[in-house]
């Protein structure tokens, strides 16, 4: 559970909200609601995949990954530029841990960029802050 000042250190970067159970949770939520969830989805994928070891785990999750988000018409596609594309699609037959960087650093402005800033003017983000200020005035406040 989040305190008050991580909630409103969320507003800060979009590293604060993809660090934090909650502000993760409610980030994905708003990104479901413009139908951009797919971009979090890569990233985290993203991020698991660089933390893997086993040279057989690597060629398997990178093609989950390609065939997930990367592909033509994949089911979760993201929106990345076709130098990029045709980069990974050569690549992945060989994948290493870094095949995913330039996709996965363009996503993550894309959301830094973009969709954080809606997110901080979101219904979600404000309901959310409202129940931890609300939380904080009960736990100082118990006579309320």
């Amino acid at each position: 559970r989040s305190n008050p000042g991580e909630t409103m250190a969320w507003s800060e970067s979009v590293d604060t909200v993809l660090t934090n159970k909650e502000g993760l949770a409610a980030f994905r939520t708003f990104l479901k609601s413009e139908f951009s969830e797919e971009n979090v989805e890569f990233w985290l994928a993203c991020e698991d995949f660089q933390k893997t070891k086993s040279s057989t785990k690597i060629a398997s999750k990178a093609q989950k990954i390609y065939s997930d988000f990367i592909q033509a018409n994949a089911p979760k596609e993201i929106n990345i530029d076709f130098h990029t594309k045709t980069n990974i699609s050569q690549n992945i037959s060989e994948p290493t841990l870094s095949c995913f960087d330039a996709a996965q650093r363009s996503i993550y402005s894309l959301m830094a960029k973009d969709s954080f800033p809606r997110f901080l003017r979101s219904e979600v983000y404000k309901e959310l802050v409202k129940k931890h200020q609300d939380r904080t005035q009960k736990r100082w406040l118990p006579f309320l």
